[in-house]
């Protein structure tokens, strides 16, 4: 006759088995917040650098209708390295607020999901020491996470 004790220590065994392989994964796949919050990390390293090829990657689709690749590699190194005069700048992310069915202008298309990230980029250049902020905007596609701006007149 079998015992009928070991029955509840498999079942007890099996579910912390579930349980610890179910974290093990939460901890090793980063959640959307981390790999949307990575993204715009990304785009500003780029900008950064001065990578402004690598970082109008990273747009979203509807980013790119709006800039032409030439014209807005053109743009960001005249306006913010030469007219600032300065060769890079720093940039502090905020915390990523996650946004349900937000518009990137008016009357513009609905995006179900995006994370709002608030980004402080920091100049010291010809004109003093100033910071521009702006809320960036990430959303997810099939090929990864991308950025987006705001538009919204308001």
């Amino acid at each position: 006759m079998k015992k009928r004790s070991q029955f509840p220590i498999k079942l007890i065994v099996i579910l912390i088995a579930c349980a610890a392989l179910f974290f093990l994964i939460r901890l090793v796949l980063p959640s959307a917040e981390k790999r949307a919050i990575s993204t715009v990390d990304e785009f500003y390293t780029y900008e950064q650098k001065g990578d402004f090829s690598a970082s109008w990657e990273l747009f979203h689709p509807d980013m790119k209708k709006k800039f032409d690749k030439g014209p807005y590699i053109q743009d960001r190194a005249h306006v913010f390295l030469n007219h600032f005069g300065v060769n890079t700048f720093g940039y502090e992310l905020g915390k990523a607020e996650k946004l349900e069915s937000w518009r990137m202008a008016d009357g513009g298309k609905t995006f179900p999901q995006v994370y709002k990230v608030t980004v402080t980029q920091t100049y010291k250049g010809k004109y003093g020491n100033f910071n521009i902020v702006q809320d960036v905007f990430a959303a997810e596609l099939e090929d990864g996470w991308r950025i987006l701006w705001d538009y919204k007149q308001k």
